[in-house]
């Protein structure tokens, strides 16, 4: 045979089999992609909400405050979270899942008979005078509205809300807007513990029912970022009482 016809007959049989191994991926993948009413795309979609609403917050305190500790926090909040969203984001695109769903926001918590509504889930009491508005808790019954779009659920018998996963209110977030100073403070950290004590738990639950490799990776560092930085955020409330 002469070398140039092996030659070419080479490269065309290496080209094939290049091809049929990425066909043979893609099929692959294909089977990993998981169900749209499951807890990786679940969480993947509540927790963008989650974050996006963190990161809306954090902008707006440290536009307020003059304290380099909570600006400094605020920045790492707002910087993080809108990297992790951003990853959430990228995953149900190469899922190719829609990033809203009509199914109740923290629906895919419910499997497993994991209870939506969490102690760690409630905001904590408030101390010192507030801004009105801003003491109401997301998890009061005091709801008019998640902000980002995401759907409130209906409260139970005592109040509470459930899959609202310390989600400040519409309401909530127009009282930090008009804050000042150190009520400003006070109302940012009030909500942003809230905030993440319903990330914790959402983590948590992702960690319990999901199967993606990449979510629970995702689902452990949060979980551990946002138990760290609530002692933080308790400790500059403390220092504000």
């Amino acid at each position: 045979m002469r070398p140039d016809v092996f030659r070419w007959i080479s490269a065309a049989f290496l080209v094939f089999v290049a091809l049929a191994g990425f066909a043979g991926y893609q099929l692959g993948r294909a089977g990993d992609v998981p169900a749209e009413d499951g807890a990786d795309v679940g969480f993947a979609r509540d927790m963008q909400t989650h974050h996006n609403q963190a990161v809306q917050m954090a902008l707006i305190i440290r536009d307020k405050t003059t304290d380099p500790t909570l600006r400094a926090v605020a920045y790492d909040i707002a910087t993080s979270q809108q990297q992790q969203s951003g990853q959430m984001y990228g995953w149900l695109a190469h899922w190719g899942m829609p990033m809203t769903s009509s199914q109740p926001s923290m629906a895919w918590m419910s499997a497993g008979d994991h209870q939506l509504e969490s102690p760690a889930d409630r905001q904590p009491p408030a101390t010192g005078p507030t801004t009105a508005g801003t003491a109401t808790s997301a998890a009061s019954g005091g709801h008019d509205g998640m902000v980002m779009g995401a759907p409130v659920q209906s409260s139970d018998a005592g109040g509470n809300q459930s899959g609202s996963m310390g989600m400040a209110t519409a309401a909530q977030i127009r009282a930090l807007q008009g804050a000042t100073g150190i009520e400003a403070e006070r109302s940012f950290l009030r909500l942003m513990i809230a905030h993440h004590r319903g990330g914790v738990t959402m983590a948590q639950a992702a960690l319990r029912l999901a199967d993606q490799p990449e979510v629970l990776t995702l689902a452990r560092s949060i979980e551990a970022a946002q138990t760290a930085e609530l002692t933080q955020l308790q400790q500059l409330l403390k220092d504000r009482s």
